[in-house]
């Protein structure tokens, strides 16, 4: 009786505009990473461009060694989700909320104790919001080719 109830409370959407709100979250996460370490970028002086091409290369490597294959087993999962019209939360797994939970508490706390001055932090944003904003590409890809891609396997 209480498992009808809860699944007739649920906030149920189909699989493919569950790709969509996981890339619109991954856009948001990586364009508020982006716009925040952009903003700060210009605090430090000098190597401007060494500095933009360390970002670029530390964003693309987050990117093709940790985000493209979280991207893809996120895409994947929400593909071959059991129900048709799953929870508008399941975009992440629990596992995934307590890691971004831990990664959002990090960089809070890492931020005001002032440990990096915000040049650094600047640039440790846009590393992290370049692969982040990549990823949200991937989900976008599967939502607009949702008939081409449904039920696939990892």
């Amino acid at each position: 009786m209480t498992t009808g109830f809860i699944h007739s409370i649920k906030p149920g959407i189909p699989r493919r505009y569950l790709l969509f709100i996981a890339a619109i979250v991954w856009t948001f996460a990586g364009g508020m990473l982006l716009y925040s370490g952009v903003s700060m970028f210009c605090t430090v002086k000098g190597f401007i461009w060494l500095r933009i091409l360390i970002c670029i290369t530390g964003g693309g490597l987050f990117y093709f060694l940790l985000f493209y294959k979280i991207s893809l087993k996120h895409s994947i999962r929400i593909l071959n989700l059991k129900y048709d019209y799953p929870c508008m939360f399941s975009f992440f797994s629990i596992k995934s909320y307590i890691m971004m939970a831990f990664m959002i508490t990090s960089g809070i706390l890492l931020r005001k104790s002032g440990i990096l001055s915000p040049g650094y932090m600047s640039e440790l944003y846009i590393t992290m919001g370049i692969p982040l904003f990549l990823s949200s590409l991937r989900f976008y890809y599967y939502g607009i080719n949702y008939r081409q891609f449904k039920n696939i396997s990892g």
